[in-house]
This record gives C-alpha cells, structure tokens and sequence, in this order.
C-alpha cells in the first residue's frame, strides 16, 4: 500500500524543527506534523509570508502547537541566533527537517563570502544542525532529515579548492553540487552518530519534482501554465507540494525508519515514498571526509557526538 500522511503517528509531546516552514514542501511538512500533535518550530526567512503559513496551518489544525523563529540561512549570524533562540526554549529536540533550499540562481555572494546555493542548501543547515545537535542528543530516538536531489546523481563533490566555483559557475551546476553536499552530510552524520552509539538518526529523503516555488517557470502566469498541452505536461510530469512532502513525512515519522536510509518517489520523480538503495558509493567514505573538513573550517561548528 502507498504510504501518506494518514500513516503519521500520534506525535504528541514531540518539538520538530522544519527549516523553510512558510512554503512549498516546509509549509507540508510543518503542517502534516502539527495535524499528528507535534510542537513544530518553523524556521523561516519572510516574516510576512511565514505569518500566512501560519495561518494556513491552524486551518488544518486550530489547536496546532506552533512556534516561529527567523532563519535565514545565508546568513551564518542568523543560523546562530536561531539555534540560540531554540535551545534556548528546547532542551530536546525530536526533529530537525533540513528543507529549506534554493535552485539554479544566478551567481551570487553572501555575507559570509559563500556562494549562495552552497551556503544555504548546505552550509547554513550543516551549521543550524550542529548547533542544535546536543538537543537532539537530549531526545530519545531524534531523527534529523535532509532533503537533496537527483540532481546530486549529476553532480560534481564540492572541490575545497574551489568550492565556489569562482570562474567555472553555472547555475544548474551550482545547485546539483549542493545536492550532493546534501547527500553526503546525511551519510556522514549517521556515520558520526552510529559511531557514538547515540539514539539519533540521519536520514535523506528526495521530493521527485514538485510544482513549489523552485521550479522553473513558477514566475509565470498560473493560468497560461495550466492551459494547453504544455499544462497538461506539467501535471503529467510533477507532483504537487503535499506529494512531494511525503517523502521527507516518511523520513521523519515512519517507525520503520531507520538511520541512513534514504526516501524518495517510487517512479524516480513521481510516486509514493519509498525507501531507496545508496549509490554513488566508490570514494563515499573520502568524500564525505573531505566535504565535513571543508564545511567544519567554512562554518567553525565542529560536531561533538
């Protein structure tokens, strides 16, 4: 049977942090885990538009437990402040879902001299998790889900040389060499906590291609999308965000669940979640190693499982 979110269970008493809460596949997550009891944080960068997913979330369920910190995730300031204003309200922590993402813009610095996507498909959650981590050490059994892409499969592994790709940056390769950041920080945090024989878990989970904010074209008219052959290709061929959410829920609240694992649409980009094989295993282990020195250095936050 397809899974969906009628198979979340009671999540009572449970605090669940969701990066990029006011909209898209944030705005699914963060609702489907307040619909379940969950206490659900959600981390966002637009106060206005945060303000309407909040909204939207208590329609779904009015006695939702909801909490709004800002978080801006090019900001490495911001990822710190956040994570102080959450621990400083959370002792444990039962879930950090890393959704939050850009794609394929055009180049672009932040504050902290990183390229854009890198630093907030990557390294803004890399910080923001380890920040948050002896919270989640706290809760008994935490899971920590980060979202990447089958775009990782066509990707290069962040080059520590030039991990910015000044001189050779392509939007699209930008974007996919994030995802595959993405990739290897989940592995290599569920080999750091295995590694401590902590409760914790990490675990991936790939959305297929939903029709959020992100995907191109969403900047035009809604209504000459939807018209015509070139409408009806895009239904065809995308999910819808509550859809696409499905696979990051399963990641997150699935019992059967485990570290490590890694969740995506059953037919590659469309379909219900289904629990993946691992591939791209020939240097895993040295990639991960060198991306985690990289991402230690660029950030200071140093893990301590």
């Amino acid at each position: 049977m397809s899974w969906t979110r009628t198979d979340i269970p009671d999540l009572t008493g449970r605090v669940a942090v969701v990066t990029g809460a006011n909209g898209g596949l944030g705005l699914e997550t963060a609702e489907a885990l307040a619909v379940a009891g969950a206490h659900v944080v959600m981390a966002a960068r637009n106060p206005s538009k945060t303000e309407s997913a909040v909204a939207r979330v208590r329609m779904a369920a009015p006695r939702a437990s909801l909490e709004v910190v800002p978080l801006d995730l090019a900001s490495q300031a911001s990822v710190h402040a956040a994570a102080r204003a959450i621990v400083s309200t959370h002792q444990r922590i039962h879930l950090l879902v890393n959704n939050a993402g850009v794609m394929a813009v055009p180049e672009s610095s932040t504050e902290d001299g990183f390229e854009t996507q890198l630093a907030v498909n990557h390294l803004g959650h890399f910080a923001l998790t380890g920040l948050l981590l002896p919270a989640l050490l706290n809760a008994s059994g935490a899971r920590v889900v980060t979202v990447t892409s089958v775009a990782r499969l066509a990707a290069r592994v962040v080059d520590p040389a030039n991990p910015h790709l000044s001189g050779s940056y392509t939007p699209y390769g930008a974007y996919k060499q994030s995802k595959l950041a993405n990739f290897h920080f989940g592995l290599g945090l569920q080999r750091r906590l295995e590694s401590a024989s902590a409760s914790a878990a990490s675990l991936l989970a790939h959305p297929g291609v939903t029709r959020t904010d992100l995907l191109p074209g969403r900047d035009e008219d809604p209504k000459r999308m939807s018209r015509g052959p070139r409408g009806w290709l895009v239904s065809a061929t995308t999910m819808t965000p509550g859809d696409g959410a499905r696979s990051q829920l399963r990641a997150s609240t699935d019992p059967g669940a485990r570290g490590g694992d890694l969740y995506a649409p059953a037919l590659g980009n469309l379909g219900p979640p289904v629990r993946k094989p691992i591939l791209r295993r020939f240097r895993l282990g040295q990639d991960i190693d060198t991306l985690w020195r990289f991402s230690e250095d660029a950030t200071g936050v140093h893990f301590s499982v």
